[in-house]
């Protein structure tokens, strides 16, 4: 729910929306005859891939590019490898996209994990399990986790796929922190919930419970750790390397399903936004294009229409209807051309909305001129780039409808990409 107050100088309240009394079972879309899957890594001509067109593969079985390859995917289905090219997302990143053309009548005896509770396991076979736990990070030398915060909160607007995975899988939720805590050493187990929503009195004994205010962005790790966890959080630095792990309850409970039956874990839940703002929770394997989704529910998508993957305020949009379904999407809109608001190259009025609405009392205004310059070191060091939480308030309110979160995301990355090229 979204309120924009009266008064001018006012800051917009907005709330986030709380899962219904009487929620629906999440329906599962069928498998589709092509899955596309995502491997975060480029192709390299001068390496010999470890796969080709017509190849087949089996259900869950590892792709990965070559031999010395970090990165990969698990294929959901058995079938044959039809096409593979480049990918590029948002910021222009690099990677890969394996189709595979499902074969329904393919055996179904997929290689048992025997799954260990190490980091190490997690990191080589967990790492494109629905929930996408940061295995990677956690098994990262430097890292050394003390608190484990499952966030039941949904930290974007509009959805409720934590909500419901909290309240109907607790006990599953219990059994996955208690490895994933077995994993890394951690010593404190934390659950964040929205204030009113309802839980049994048992359902998380153990945990050191915080609820979380209706009020956006209250939900977002960096509001945690300030307002629960007595942390201020260090600009540039992520949770991790602050000793706290943030993870969805999904990732529990596919960790739990691994660890109980031997086999890797598919099926991905997602709250659907459909054009006239109804809500559905749906199941879809991953891999499945988001159309297959979306004609099952008789949404059309046309021209100048926008997919969103993610909520209204921190979501990014995708240029194509075959976007595939990913271990880390909580959330899909589509947002009917008509509505969607406008954006411009216009100068910043200095009108201040940007910097009292802001929980990080950011100077947008001036942030907004150096990344406009391509100045990110200077943005980073006067002007607080780093200690963005990256909410969206400020491009909600900017009179001037500049895209001021767009701007904070790619100087980030480009920060970012600087510094490694130092």
């Amino acid at each position: 729910m979204i309120k924009r107050s009266f008064f001018a100088l006012s800051r917009p309240r907005l709330t986030y929306d709380l899962l219904e009394s009487d929620p629906r079972e999440p329906e599962s879309i069928p498998v589709p005859g092509n899955l596309t899957m995502l491997i975060h890594e480029e192709i390299d001509s001068a390496k010999q891939l470890l796969f080709k067109k017509g190849d087949p593969v089996r259900q869950g079985e590892k792709i990965q590019l070559y031999e010395d390859s970090k990165t990969y995917t698990i294929s959901p289905v058995s079938g044959t490898i039809q096409s593979f090219d480049a990918y590029a997302d948002d910021f222009g990143n690099q990677a890969t996209y394996v189709m595979i053309t499902h074969d329904p009548l393919a055996a179904l005896d997929p290689e048992p994990l025997n799954p260990v509770e190490t980091l190490d396991f997690a990191e080589k076979f967990l790492g494109s399990m629905p929930g996408a736990a940061p295995f990677e990070t956690l098994n990262r030398e430097d890292i050394n986790v003390d608190t484990l915060v499952v966030n039941g909160a949904d930290t974007d607007l509009l959805c409720t796929t934590n909500q419901f995975i909290v309240t109907r899988y607790p006990d599953e939720i219990k059994k996955g922190a208690s490895i994933l805590k077995a994993m890394t050493g951690a010593s404190r187990l934390c659950m964040i919930v929205p204030e009113d929503l309802s839980l049994g009195d048992d359902d998380f004994t153990g945990f050191q419970v915080f609820r979380t205010s209706d009020e956006y962005p209250s939900a977002l790790p960096a509001m945690v750790m300030k307002n629960h966890l007595g942390m201020s959080p260090v600009p540039g630095m992520t949770p991790e390397e602050q000793d706290v792990c943030f993870v969805k309850p999904e990732a529990l409970v596919s960790l739990t399903k691994v660890f109980e039956t031997g086999q890797p874990v598919f099926e991905k839940m997602i709250t659907l936004i459909d054009k006239a703002g109804t809500a559905t929770r749906v199941k879809a394997v991953l891999g499945t294009p988001l159309n297959k989704i979306l004609n099952r529910y008789g949404i059309q998508v046309n021209e100048q229409d926008r997919i969103i993957i993610g909520g209204p305020m921190m979501g990014f949009a995708t240029f194509t209807v075959f976007h595939p379904v990913t271990e880390n999407m909580d959330m899909v809109i589509i947002q009917d051309r008509d509505i969607i608001p406008e954006l411009s190259d216009n100068a910043c009025v200095n009108c201040g909305k940007c910097i009292r609405v802001c929980p990080a009392n950011v100077p947008v205004n001036l942030l907004v001129r150096f990344l406009e310059a391509g100045l990110y070191e200077e943005a980073a060091e006067k002007f607080d780039l780093e200690s963005c939480i990256e909410c969206g308030l400020c491009a909600y309110v900017c009179t001037a409808r500049i895209p001021l979160y767009q701007f904070i995301r790619l100087g980030k990355h480009e920060l970012a990409t600087l510094r490694a090229q130092s």
